[in-house]
């Protein structure tokens, strides 16, 4: 007699019931030996002799059922440990609401599984009088598994593993409002009331659960990654989009432990930060986490190895650098700075490509931002090389001479600023044969006249400290200025008469209804 055993131990523990009933019926159907020992057949002789002729026939059923019955005791004690009686078919449930103090150590995890289920289940808090019950019992329960885990250290096995990435999925991961398409005319410094979301008594302690998983010693990130995965990651960045701070403050201490713990998602979580700063930039412009994101980014640059990838090149000239257009870019510029410099202590070759991009998305009319873009040049200026600041420095210091021009006196002090730091002065002196002609023009217009004192002072205390320098460079400087004005003065002269041909011959001009007709052909010459 074959009996098929199945693979599967799931399987396998289903049908254990089943072959037992099935051998109990078979072993009906065979004689039970006599109680009255040595009984005489009718033709005289022993009944022992058939009961051991037939005992001996069934030798091959007893040790195919002996064998069948080890297999699935095996299996049971194996199908056992993978799967706690809490959450296996016919395991006995353990009652949520039991304290962990009150039962042994070897059922806690299975505890554990039982709270985690409980707080599985999502309740409304736009109502606050709306199952007030059973929201105080779980945020009582979440307050248990929180102290569990910072009294016990448990070693988790997979199921609580599953139980946890769970429980906090169904919580954490959700929709959120639509944002307000009212564009505000107010500037992007405008601080505006954030809203916070009424939930967060209950996510605060699910994000502190989360934490504990991820910071405990004994986590094998082999076995979490199978739970921590790429749509978990996915699911957990779409999070920073959300407009409460608190949240947003506990997205960046998960995902950087996430970042730390997991290596091997660290491409993907790259992949996807990369993908959301574009979204941002060239698409919508609105996003809530970006400076956390920068923030997170920021340690996670100081970290690369030398030398850079081609993959962390292109992050910085791809999706950092253009993070200097959107009109938001005060709200992370400071995080961003922080991310370009770490960029360019690791590689100074990147420095002349980074201000070239800076140079690109340069504003023009917003003096806040003229006035974040030249902090951030003082500081790029501070670490690049001579070799690449020569690459750049008359594109750099035609743009430098618009901000001494300009009549924001913020914008035009803090680009004079600029001669105050040591190391960018002595790599202007260096070149200033090639720089001064580009600025002298606007230091010695801001020297004579400008409305604002402090800003002739500083011009002023830059030409005395040109001229001790290099006197003839001045002198030299000084005749192109005068050659510009002497030039200038001819073009205005040239198109004040031009403007006055024209003038006259439109009034010469007979007029037949509306319409001037010419009667000559007058020959003018506009040279502006």
């Amino acid at each position: 007699m074959s009996i098929f055993v199945p693979e599967t131990p799931g399987l396998l523990l289903a049908s254990n019931s089943t072959v037992s009933t099935m051998i109990k019926q078979f072993l009906a159907k065979i004689p039970r030996k006599s109680s009255k020992p040595n009984t005489t057949d009718p033709d005289g002789g022993s009944s022992s002799s058939s009961i051991t002729n037939d005992v001996s026939n069934n030798n091959g059923f007893f040790n195919t059922y002996n064998a069948i019955s080890s297999r699935l005791n095996t299996v049971k004690k194996m199908s056992s440990s993978i799967f706690p009686a809490s959450i296996m078919p016919g395991g006995e449930m353990i009652d949520p609401r039991v304290p962990f103090t009150d039962v042994q150590n070897s059922d806690k995890l299975r505890l554990l599984i039982s709270k985690l289920n409980l707080c599985s289940k999502l309740y409304d808090f736009n109502d606050q009088n709306q199952d007030s019950i059973e929201k105080d019992i779980k945020r009582q329960t979440l307050s248990e598994i929180i102290d569990f885990f910072s009294s016990e250290s448990p070693k988790l096995t997979e199921p609580a593993m599953f139980s946890i990435c769970k429980m906090c999925g169904n919580n954490l991961f959700r929709d959120f409002p639509p944002k307000n398409s009212i564009i505000s005319p107010r500037n992007e410094t405008d601080d505006e009331e954030p809203s916070f979301d009424p939930a967060w008594s209950h996510l605060q302690l699910v994000y502190e659960i989360l934490i504990r998983f991820l910071t405990q010693s004994s986590l094998d990130p082999k076995i979490a990654k199978q739970y921590i995965d790429h749509s978990f990651i996915l699911k957990l960045l779409d999070l920073f989009d959300t407009e409460d701070p608190r949240e947003r403050d506990c997205l960046k201490a998960i995902l950087h432990r996430v970042y730390g713990k997991f290596m091997v998602h660290r491409p993907f979580i790259r992949m996807v930060v990369s993908n959301i700063i574009y979204r941002f930039v060239f698409e919508t412009e609105k996003h809530n986490g970006i400076a956390e994101l920068l923030e997170i980014f920021g340690s996670v640059i100081s970290g690369f190895a030398l030398p850079l990838k081609k993959e962390h090149k292109m992050f910085l000239l791809r999706a950092l650098v253009p993070l200097h257009k959107p009109k938001s870019v005060g709200v992370y510029h400071h995080q961003l700075t922080y991310c370009v410099v770490q960029f360019i202590e690791k590689e100074p070759k990147l420095s002349s490509d980074v201000i070239k991009g800076l140079l690109k998305f340069w504003p023009v009319t917003s003096s806040q931002k003229q006035l974040m873009f030249l902090s951030e040049l003082e500081e790029l200026l501070e670490i690049i090389h001579t070799d690449e600041f020569e690459k750049i420095m008359v594109p750099l210091f035609r743009r430098i001479n618009c901000c001494l021009r300009s009549s924001h006196f913020q914008v035009a002090e803090r680009a004079h600023f600029l001669w105050n730091n040591e190391h960018i002065l002595h790599l202007i002196m260096c070149n200033r044969h090639v720089i001064m002609p580009l600025v002298f023009s606007s230091l010695d217009q801001n020297s004579q006249k400008h409305w604002s004192r402090t800003v002739m002072n500083l011009a002023q205390n830059m030409m005395k400290m040109l001229d001790d320098v290099d006197h003839e460079l001045v002198v030299s400087c000084q005749g192109l200025v005068e050659e510009d004005k002497s030039t200038s003065t001819v073009a205005a002269e040239r198109r004040r008469l031009t403007w006055e041909r024209l003038e006259n011959t439109a009034g010469f001009q007979p007029l037949v209804g509306n319409v001037p007709i010419m009667e000559e052909s007058v020959t003018c010459v506009v040279s502006c």
